[in-house]
């Protein structure tokens, strides 16, 4: 949640999809009641360290953690929120004090919080438990709404992938910083708390949800349960009548996300992007929100399959709907609904979607600058669409601006930096050592033993000072070089010869091949003691992340120069690494 938007939200003051609780020490005691009621209605933004007239009072500093343990902990709880629900609070700062928020989506299930039913109005939290006409209604319209609840009472934990399973609680604890529940959870235990596994109280039927198969099911349990499933990635540039590529997808929801964004990556360019002196791709940032709403939104009851058409300008996805609207969203008076809120609330998760209504606002923000200035077309009917423009020529342009700016602020930073570095540690240190030994030899031995001196001599000294491939090369041209002109120059140029090249070799090999050497040198240097991948940023002067990590952290881990701390858990936030130079 962006910061100027949640105070937009704030600013509206209490109402049917916004509460207000002072929560200074502690949690309110009837925190879960607006819980339990926005759950059961329309979801909603509850606010905690605010007054019920609005006014800010803070949550006390050292009650922050405390009360975000307790607020996750007890809605984890069946016997306080049944069914539980994970929700995730989020700090920010306002007028220089803290406040917690917490976005509240809608269920797809009828919950209650200590054996009591609510339901939110413009009045506040209503207490329906003994109300059986109301609480009917709810079920009737959660049940008619949600196809992903249909319960399956004869499917077990055996027809669900269990690798799955294990690569979802990865992907949650990586996504929320290193910590989540579902990660200390068996696989029984996820199901519930994901609310993928339910009974329905009407009818005593119990079991797995629609929800459960399409996101862990194995393939045939998914084509049992929904024998109309699957999903086409369509290329249609050449052949308009028929289509040029196609992968025609009938396999668990967070394999067919991976198999589309694969799709996407192959025949949709990526161009250099720079948000706030940090790398962003664009093409993820846009089409993971496309590809996440036909996946996360469709109507899974109705036979039509979802589509991703890749067109010469254009990008068309298609998914069944059940429409709240009707015509194009505009997206300044989109209100987002859930169509599958357990799906969507699992994608969320584990990084697939954002939070409800901000994956929209990205969609749109970041299409402009892809397709400059174009936007997307969001159509809601029986058939939902998005349509993103894409062409040759916007794309040329993208790359042309993107390539200027990465020039600039790339090219800089590795000529200032590195080059200097080089220029003390490299350039130095090979210039006047190897020159000299190496002229010395190629004067008096240039013929017999230049080759056996040179190589052997350089190999002890590079292996410290410049790295092994700077030796094979810089002993490969000497003695080449010495060689071939031994006949006709070994008087006049031995010495000159000897020294320009060695150190043309090392200056025209700054940019390419001693820069990355040197940095590689200083990086094992400083990493003799275990760091983390800010620090040898920090340290190096480096700003983009990904071209750190593929141009620099990576070959020198493929090289085992550099090891893990974790090598289990390469992806672990507390991930250092370290080297065994001495």
């Amino acid at each position: 949640m962006e910061k100027n938007h949640l105070i937009s939200i704030m600013n509206r003051g209490e109402g049917i999809s916004v509460e207000f609780k002072s929560s200074r020490s502690k949690l309110n005691k009837d925190v879960f009641d607006s819980v339990c009621a926005f759950l059961n209605r329309h979801g909603g933004h509850l606010f905690l360290g605010i007054e019920d007239d609005g006014t800010i009072c803070g949550v006390d500093d050292d009650a922050v953690y405390p009360i975000i343990n307790s607020f996750i902990t007890t809605a984890n709880n069946s016997q306080k929120l049944f069914p539980p629900f994970y929700l995730s609070p989020e700090i920010f700062e306002i007028d220089h004090k803290k406040i917690i928020y917490v976005h509240v989506p809608e269920s797809s299930q009828v919950h209650n919080t200590a054996g009591k039913i609510f339901d939110r109005n413009d009045d506040g939290d209503l207490n329906v438990t003994d109300n059986s006409t109301h609480i009917a209604r709810l079920y009737l319209r959660k049940q008619t709404t949600y196809s992903e609840n249909t319960i399956f009472p004869f499917a077990t934990l055996e027809d669900l992938r269990s690798d799955l399973i294990a690569r979802v609680k990865i992907r949650a604890k990586n996504e929320n910083g290193g910590s989540h529940p579902w990660f200390e959870m068996t696989d029984k235990e996820l199901l519930l708390s994901a609310q993928l596994f339910k009974k329905d109280l009407q009818t005593g039927k119990e079991g797995l949800t629609l929800a459960a198969i399409l996101i862990f099911g194995k393939d045939e349990t998914i084509l049992n349960a929904l024998p109309h499933y699957k999903t086409d990635a369509i290329l249609r540039r050449k052949k308009i009548d028929r289509y040029d590529d196609r992968d025609d997808i009938r396999t668990n929801l967070i394999e067919s996300h991976e198999r589309l964004m694969a799709f996407v990556a192959k025949y949709l360019p990526d161009p250099f992007f720079l948000e706030d002196n940090v790398r962003v791709s664009l093409r993820n940032k846009i089409f993971r929100e496309a590809i996440g709403n036909i996946l996360i939104h469709r109507e899974y009851s109705h036979a039509f399959p979802a589509k991703m058409i890749i067109e010469p300008n254009q990008v068309v996805f298609e998914n069944a709907n059940r429409p709240h609207g009707h015509g194009l969203i505009d997206p300044k008076a989109f209100t987002p609904f859930p169509k599958n809120p357990i799906i969507a609330r699992l994608f969320k998760e584990i990084g697939f979607a954002d939070e409800l209504g901000s994956g929209v606002r990205n969609l749109f923000k970041y299409t402009a600058i892809y397709s400059q200035n174009g936007n997307p077309q969001l159509i809601e009917d029986d058939i939902f669409k998005i349509i993103i423009p894409v062409t040759e020529q916007v794309t040329e342009q993208v790359t042309a601006q993107a390539t200027a700016q990465a020039t600039e602020q790339v090219t800089e930073q590795v000529t200032e930096q590195v080059t200097a570095q080089a220029t003390e540690q490299v350039t130095a240190q090979a210039t006047e050592q190897v020159t000299a030994q190496a002229t010395a030899q190629a004067t008096e031995q240039v013929t017999e033993q230049v080759t056996a001196q040179a190589t052997e001599q350089a190999t002890e000294q590079a292996t410290e000072q410049v790295t092994a491939q700077a030796t094979e090369q810089v002993t490969a041209q000497v003695t080449e070089q010495a060689t071939e002109q031994a006949t006709e120059q070994v008087t006049e140029q031995a010495t000159e010869q000897v020294t320009e090249q060695v150190t043309a070799q090392v200056t025209e090999q700054a940019t390419e091949q001693v820069i990355e050497q040197a940095a590689e040198q200083v990086i094992l240097n400083y990493c003799m003691i275990p760091r983390t991948t800010k620090e040898i940023m920090d340290f190096a002067r480096l700003k983009h992340r990904e071209h750190f990590r593929s141009e620099i952290l990576k070959p020198l881990l493929e090289k085992k120069l550099l090891f893990m701390t974790i090598p289990e858990k390469p992806n672990s936030p507390k991930q250092k690494y370290y080297s065994n130079k001495k």
